[in-house]
């Protein structure tokens, strides 16, 4: 009877144990946990996102076409820059245009880096640059931080809607070592948000797209991009201001800026620190 009891003991041990080791799994693997959508469910997901697409890219067209008339020169200037030349160019012909037609470069402006970091397009850090050169500095700052915390929210919200069958598909790794990580920082995610975007340890087109999959919140997410990309901004906006001197995206990171930029990322997270080592003594 003895040894019977002493094996149904060690069989419950085993079993609350298990128990407990999926539980903590399950926390962090809420990809596993959902249910895995099928092919058809891709393939719609990435026929809405064309619409979406197409729907956007009809917008910036009208955008455009209340744009000033510019001579077939200045309109081989206008597009999204792909480097340094392109954005010296783009900014000849805005500078030259902006103060007579300042709302509408405005909203060109606006318009194009909102849509670049929505749909994840290359050539925004060009933009952050141009913007130094064309407004003053704290207008500067908080139209780049404030056109990336739209664009990078209409990316999450994208993502919600149709981008969750292609995580799944083509992102699973990568999103559920992420998710795990938010997990241990989901009780001060602005600071971690915040420190992300300072440093390039993710890029930010796969924590725009993997942020709503893992549960992320929004208005959390806003802010810390919001207040994340200041720094970054700074060092590139504060570039801008010598924009023809520049020859490189690269020339505008030096290395006292990599420093502060270091410094920032540090003092984002040590409330967290500080607030597990006093939680710690208590």
């Amino acid at each position: 009877m003895a040894k019977k009891r002493r094996e149904k003991q060690e069989i419950s041990g085993l079993s609350s144990a298990q128990a407990e080791s999926h539980e903590d799994s399950g926390k962090t693997e809420i990809l596993k946990e959902s249910p895995r959508p099928s092919q058809g469910s891709a393939r719609m997901s990435l026929l809405i996102l064309a619409l979406i697409f197409t729907c956007s890219a009809s917008f910036m067209y009208l955008v455009y076409r209340h744009f000033p008339e510019l001579s077939e020169d200045e309109m081989e200037k206008i597009k999204i820059p792909k480097d340094m030349e392109d954005a010296k160019a783009l900014g000849t012909v805005l500078s030259k245009y902006k103060d007579t037609y300042y709302t509408q470069v405005l909203v060109a402006y606006f318009a194009t880096y909102v849509f670049l970091q929505t749909f994840a397009i290359p050539g925004s850090i060009f933009l952050s640059i141009l913007s130094g050169y064309l407004y003053p500095f704290p207008l500067a700052l908080f139209l780049v931080c404030l056109c990336s915390g739209l664009g990078a929210s209409f990316c999450y919200m994208l993502s919600y809607l149709v981008g969750r069958p292609m995580v799944y598909k083509y992102l699973t790794e990568r999103a559920q070592k992420w998710s795990q990580q938010v997990d241990k920082h989901r009780d001060h995610l602005i600071n971690y948000i915040i420190f992300l975007r300072i440093t390039p340890f993710l890029p930010n087109w796969f924590i725009n797209i993997t942020s709503p999959v893992i549960n992320v919140p929004l208005g959390v997410f806003f802010i810390g991009t919001f207040l994340g990309v200041a720094p970054p901004s700074f060092v590139a906006i504060n570039a801008g201001t010598t924009l023809y001197k520049l020859t490189t995206a690269g020339e505008a990171v030096s290395w006292n800026s990599l420093a502060v930029l270091g410094i920032l990322a540090i003092l984002s997270i040590l409330p967290v620190c500080f607030q597990k080592k006093l939680q710690k003594n208590l």
